[in-house]
């Protein structure tokens, strides 16, 4: 692969300055103090050099409650402000962002809290009530931003915070590229999510990887939640190439053109699920083709490339995921429909069948990576060790993920081999959605599977068997789910059945409830008025 490919990687060891967080921060402020560094919606602008002083500020308070270097700190906040002080403080300290999602709530949190034993957690102040119903007996103190004094229990301390210190840190703590910055969760898509230990070189070569034609005169806008990698990854693109980003918490297509005209964005965090769908759908306005995007990165489905087309776009692909640093990448403009691109310098990829060996050209199998430079790759999962040597067996790293690869080297996603659903860009795990639905009192049986949506991706469809002598009414089932999960888990349409279809091993047959679909006595919780929405919040 030449230089002259955007995804060209410089494969040579890899220094503080160049590769950890804090020391990058460092390094801009000396280099550029007065470049923009961050447009926040409510209008507040970071420069380089303020941006540095307020992770200075921020790092010295957070020390003054007794975070320390290596504490895992879980982190509850929309993206902005906030948001950022927090995770770049944690990291100047040497202590370990931990993002969660916002629509966590009930056995989810609860899980995720005790699956990190973390004693603080810095929330914002709408969120703390969840934490009252469920057990969090690892918490000693959470730090409501915006919020007030109160207690929880008889053991976790509320603090109302505003972040802020008289005084600052001047020296980031000794961190290198092989050591933790964060823990980012997954969706749980093969059970309980588990949490992915990401070390600092790992994040860095993300950035690079998804957003390798950035530069300094570019903007990028960030509308992906930061407790997600999509969002995690172009602040650190945008830190990495001394360009500068907008913060918005949550894609919405009706501002989509307002922000890009109000931030004179040259690129977006990538337009997933079904963004790129309701953008192909936005009715047309007159000059729409007057703009400032240049390009995107995005999956290269139909409607992605008549966003492109429409509006005169450039478009970019390739694949990743929480444990990896985008091992396949296009070139910009790439021709091919659905292609996730060729392996990146410095990268190897296979298709490989159940026993680890190579595919033919063309077959169906099993996407596995491995990389030259160490660190590039997660370090495995936090307290699940098990589950970290069957990701990583014979030296490769298993997506989990079926993919093939054609004569010309291009790679395509093909479907998952975890037994997962993709809605509205989150990863849903069947086994989580199915466990709360056997819950319900009279529910016996429970399979979910993903349906394809008009809108891309797929819709939730929950099939369900009743407990003998009783009946089950589908609104009460979803109206049941609603306080228990986030809103993109609780399913969409409900099927009752008098048995679920079962293999000769009493598993449930999901692919036949998948090529069934949506059938005549199917309930579909919109056709009743019920939509659900994700949690808005002010930062």
């Amino acid at each position: 692969m030449s230089k002259a490919h955007p995804y060209w990687f410089d494969t040579s060891r890899p220094t503080q300055q160049n590769s950890v967080l804090p020391f990058m921060m460092e390094r801009n402020a000396r280099h550029c103090p007065s470049r923009m560094f961050c447009k926040f919606a409510d209008g507040t602008n970071w420069t380089y050099a303020e941006a540095l002083t307020l992770t200075k500020q921020t790092a010295a308070y957070l020390s003054s409650v007794g975070i320390k270097r290596h504490d895992l700190v879980l982190a509850w906040l929309p993206n902005g402000p906030a948001m950022l002080r927090v995770w770049f403080a944690l990291n100047y300290i040497g202590a370990v962002f931990v993002p969660l999602n916002l629509d966590y709530r009930g056995r989810i949190l609860e899980h995720v809290i005790r699956e990190t034993q973390s004693r603080t957690m810095i929330a914002h102040q709408d969120l703390i009530e969840r934490l009252d119903t469920i057990d969090t007996s690892t918490l000693e103190l959470v730090l409501a931003v915006g919020g007030t004094d109160r207690q929880i229990g008889d053991k976790i301390l509320v603090r109302g915070t505003q972040l802020t210190s008289d005084t600052v840190i001047n020296e980031p703590a000794d961190v290198n590229v092989w050591d933790l910055q964060m823990v980012i969760f997954t969706s749980g898509t093969t059970g309980p999510s588990k949490g992915v230990l990401c070390p600092y070189l790992q994040m860095v070569t993300v950035g690079k990887g998804s957003y390798g034609y950035l530069e300094g005169d570019d903007c990028i806008l960030i509308d992906l939640p930061i407790f997600h990698v999509g969002g995690v990854s172009p602040v650190m693109a945008v830190i990495t190439n001394y360009a500068s980003m907008a913060l918005y918490d949550g894609f919405k297509t009706s501002e989509f053109w307002s922000r890009i005209k109000q931030s004179n964005a040259t690129t977006t965090s990538g337009l997933i699920g079904s963004m790129a769908a309701f953008l192909a759908k936005a009715p047309k306005v007159p000059d729409e083709h007057v703009h400032s995007l240049r390009r995107l990165t995005c999956v290269l489905n139909e409607q992605a490339l008549q966003v492109a087309k429409r509006y005169d776009i450039s478009l970019c692909s390739g694949f990743n995921m929480s444990e990896l640093s985008v091992p396949l990448v296009t070139e910009i403009d790439c021709q091919i429909p659905g292609s996730c691109g060729k392996p990146r310098s410095g990268c190897e990829c296979r298709v490989v069948d159940e026993h680890d060996y190579e595919c033919a050209i063309g077959e169906i199998g099993e996407l596995i990576v491995r990389t030259d430079q160490p660190w590039e790759t997660s370090l495995g999962y936090l307290n699940r060790p098990q589950a970290t040597a069957d990701a990583w067996r014979n030296g490769w790293f298993h997506t989990g993920d079926l993919v093939r690869e054609d004569a010309d080297g291009n790679f395509f996603f093909i479907d998952r081999l975890k037994d997962a659903v993709r809605r509205r860009g989150e990863n849903v795990s069947s086994l989580e959605v199915e466990n709360e639905v056997l819950g319900y009192e009279a529910v016996a049986e429970a399979a979910v599977v993903g349906i394809p949506s008009d809108l891309g991706d797929e819709d939730i469809l929950v099939v369900v068997v009743a407990k003998q002598a009783q009946s089950i009414e589908p609104q009460k089932l979803i109206e049941y789910l609603i306080p228990l999960m986030p809103h993109y888990m609780v399913p969409r349409f409900v099927r009752t059945m008098d048995a679920l279809p079962k293999t000769p091993t009493n598993k449930s047959m999901k692919y036949a409830l998948r090529d069934e679909g949506i059938t005549e006595d199917t309930w579909d919780a919109e056709a009743a008025g019920i939509f659900l929405k994700k949690t808005r919040l002010s930062p």
